[in-house]
Parts: C-alpha cells; structure tokens; sequence
C-alpha cells in the first residue's frame, strides 16, 4: 500500500460484552405481597383466638367494661370444670394461684372475671366467687353476653 494509509484490523471471534453493573436496589414488590397476605390472615384469625374455654354464658342488658390490659378470668364449665384463663385448675388450687399472679400484676385491687356456663349449678359459681371473696379479692365480676332481642 502506498501512501501509508493504515488499515485498521478486526479481530473476528473475539467481541468484547459490557456487563451491566449489578443491582444494589431491594425489589420490595413481592415483599409487599407477601406482607399483605399475612395481615389478611392475621385479620381473620384474630378474633377466633381470644375465646379459650367454650361456654354458654347467660345474657343481660348491661353494658360491658372498659379493659386496659388483659383481665385474669375464672370459668366454670357446665361439668363443674374450673379454669384460670385456659387451663384447668382445681377449686383448692385457685386461691393460691390467683395470689401469686395478682402479687405481680397490682395486689388484690386487681380485677377478676368470673364467667360461668348458663346452666351450671348456682352453687359452684357461688362456691368459686365464695373463695375468691374469702381471699381478700374484692373486685370480682361476672361475665355475661350481651342480650339479643327483647
């Protein structure tokens, strides 16, 4: 070639590829999915969750309580079955019981609810209520449903 004009080569089979830098940002989509999924769930199965012993209790006209923290509750099932919150409990060991949670919780000016089956004996709610008045409880409550219809 005359002149000195260069002629610029190509190597074939050897292409050079840009990589892309990598991704340093949270894809936050399917988080945000998978976040609203569970709060349905929670949504749902929340409110089957606070009733721990089944029982029929009876109904009034009077207007429910205001709670600030979770109550300490006695059942007394129709069998005669004695339970502090969900675990049953024999009526000589519930006075004992009841003392220590209440040394923790605020003395015995803590509240406790008594909630009886409809149809159990008057006298075995009367006997639990006896017992927890001859502790020295004094703010003692019973629970009842609110009543449906006239």
């Amino acid at each position: 070639m005359a002149g000195g004009a260069a002629v610029p080569t190509v190597q074939v089979g050897k292409r050079r590829h840009r990589r892309r830098p990598v991704m340093s940002e949270i894809n936050v989509t399917p988080m945000v999915d998978v976040m609203l999924v569970l709060l349905i769930i929670f949504m749902v199965s929340a409110p089957l969750l606070t009733v721990g012993v089944p029982i029929d209790l009876p109904q009034t006209q009077a207007k429910s309580l205001d709670q600030d923290k979770e109550p300490l509750t006695v059942s007394v099932k129709l069998d005669g079955e004695v339970f502090l919150q969900n675990s049953e409990i024999k009526v000589d060991e519930l006075v004992p019981k009841l003392q220590a949670i209440t040394q923790a919780r605020g003395g015995l000016d803590e509240r406790i609810y008594v909630r009886g089956d409809r149809k159990v004996d008057y006298g075995t709610v009367m006997r639990v209520m006896g017992r927890l008045s001859a502790a020295g409880f004094r703010r003692v409550a019973l629970v009842t449903e609110v009543e449906q219809g006239s």
